[in-house]
C-alpha cells in the first residue's frame, strides 16, 4: 500500500468510524430526515436531481491496495461472535418459533428484499417487533419527541453557531446549503438532530422525498395493515435521550467529520450495504478500527459512543424482547449491528434460554 493512500485512507476512516456507529445506532434519523424533507419542502425537482446512487465497496479497495490489512481484517471480524448473519430462528422447547432480523434503516430496493425465508417467516408471525413502533405514526411520533425539546433543540441561548469554530461553521453551512438547508433555520437544533440532515447520501434522501419507507417502517406498516400485533423496544425519546448522554463536543466532532466526507459518504453507505448484504456486518467495526490511523486519541470517545449507543441498548432491546419471546411466533427487525458481538441480541437471546441458530 503506498504512503499516499495510507495517509487518506487514515484521515478517512477516522471520520467513517464516528458516522458508521452513529448510523448504527440512531434509529429516529430515517424518520427524521424524512419529517425535515417535507418540513423545508425539498422539491421533486431536487429529489429526482439527486437520485443516483453511487459509491464504491471500501472493503474491495483495501483488498487490491493492501492485502496484508485486508487479511488482518478478515481475521478480525472473524473474533466477531455471531458476526455472519442478519437472519436467525430463535427457538425454545414448547414455544412457537421466532425470528431475529438485522435490518438497515435505509429505504434501498436491495435492502427492502430481505435475505431468503425473512418474508416467509414476517407472513407466518403473529406479531412483528421493531426498536419503535412509532413509526407507524409520523406526526405523532414528531409531537412525542418536541414534547421534550431539550431533546432536540437548544434552550439555554446556545446555538450551533457557538459551539463552532469559523472554519467549521463555515463548512457546516455549505454542507448544509447543499441539502437545500439553511443554517439559520436549523441553528438552535441538537447536533444529532444536524446529522439527521447530513449524514444521509443524495440517494437516499431522494426516495425519502418521493416517500419511500425505510425497512423497519415498512414491515411494521404492512402488519399493521395486516392486523397483526406491533411492538416496540424502545421509545425515539428514549434514543434521543441516549444520544444527549454522550458529551457534546463529541457530537460536534462527529457533525464536521461526517461534512468533511464529502462525496465520500456515498462510499461508507455502499460498503455498509454490501457487508450488510453480505450477511458480514461482524467486519464493519474491525474494518473501521483496523483502517483508522495509530496513535490518534480517538479510543475514549468511540468507546463511549459503542458502549451508549449500541451496547446498552442491546441489555435494553434484549431485557424488553424477552416476554414476546417466551409467547414465540414474534418477527423481530432491529438494526444489524444490534445482533453480533458477545453483548449483541443473538448472545443475549441465548442467556435467555433460547437457542438461537442463522436462518439464512
Amino acid at each position: 500500500m503506498t504512503a499516499a493512500f495510507t495517509a487518506s485512507a487514515g484521515m478517512f476512516f477516522k471520520r467513517a468510524q464516528t458516522l458508521t456507529l452513529w448510523l448504527a445506532a440512531a434509529a429516529p434519523a430515517a424518520l427524521l430526515a424524512t419529517l425535515f424533507l417535507v418540513l423545508f419542502h425539498l422539491t421533486a425537482a431536487r429529489a429526482e436531481e439527486a437520485a443516483a446512487c453511487g459509491g464504491h465497496n471500501l472493503v474491495e479497495e483495501m483488498k487490491a491496495n493492501d492485502p496484508a490489512g485486508y487479511q488482518k481484517l478478515l481475521a478480525e471480524g472473524a473474533k466477531v461472535p455471531n458476526g455472519k448473519g442478519i437472519f436467525w430462528k430463535i427457538e425454545k422447547p414448547g414455544v412457537p418459533t421466532s425470528y431475529l432480523l438485522g435490518t438497515m434503516h435505509v429505504s434501498d430496493p436491495r435492502v427492502l428484499k430481505m435475505p431468503d425465508g425473512a418474508d416467509a417467516a414476517r407472513l407466518q408471525a403473529n406479531t412483528i417487533v421493531v426498536e419503535s413502533d412509532e413509526v407507524l405514526d409520523d406526526k405523532k411520533a414528531m409531537a412525542g419527541m418536541l414534547a421534550k425539546p431539550e431533546l432536540t433543540m437548544f434552550t439555554d441561548g446556545t446555538s450551533i453557531e457557538t459551539l463552532l469554530s469559523k472554519p467549521d461553521l463555515d463548512l457546516l453551512q455549505a454542507g448544509l446549503m447543499k441539502r437545500g438547508i439553511p443554517l439559520a433555520a436549523v441553528s438552535r437544533m441538537k447536533p444529532w438532530m444536524l446529522m439527521a440532515f447530513v449524514s444521509i447520501p443524495a440517494c437516499e434522501t431522494a426516495r425519502k422525498a418521493q416517500n419511500a419507507a425505510f425497512l423497519d417502517k415498512q414491515l411494521a406498516l404492512d402488519a399493521a395493515a395486516q392486523g397483526k400485533a406491533v411492538k416496540g423496544l424502545e421509545t425515539f425519546a428514549e434514543q434521543l435521550s441516549t444520544l444527549a448522554a454522550i458529551p457534546i463536543d463529541q457530537h460536534m466532532q462527529s457533525l464536521i467529520e461526517t461534512i468533511k466526507l464529502g462525496p465520500k459518504l456515498d462510499d461508507v453507505f455502499e460498503t455498509m450495504t454490501d457487508l450488510y448484504l453480505s450477511g458480514d456486518m461482524g467486519l464493519t467495526v474491525p474494518f473501521l478500527k483496523t483502517a483508522a490511523p495509530e496513535g490518534e486519541d480517538e479510543a475514549a470517545g468511540y468507546g463511549d459512543f459503542e458502549e451508549l449507543v449500541v451496547r446498552r441498548r442491546n441489555h435494553t432491546m434484549a431485557e424488553r424482547a424477552a416476554p414476546i419471546l417466551d409467547k414465540g411466533g414474534a418477527f423481530i427487525a432491529v438494526g444489524a449491528l444490534h445482533l453480533s458481538g458477545d453483548e449483541g441480541l443473538v448472545e443475549l437471546f441465548r442467556k435467555q434460554g433460547f437457542t438461537v441458530t442463522k436462518a439464512d
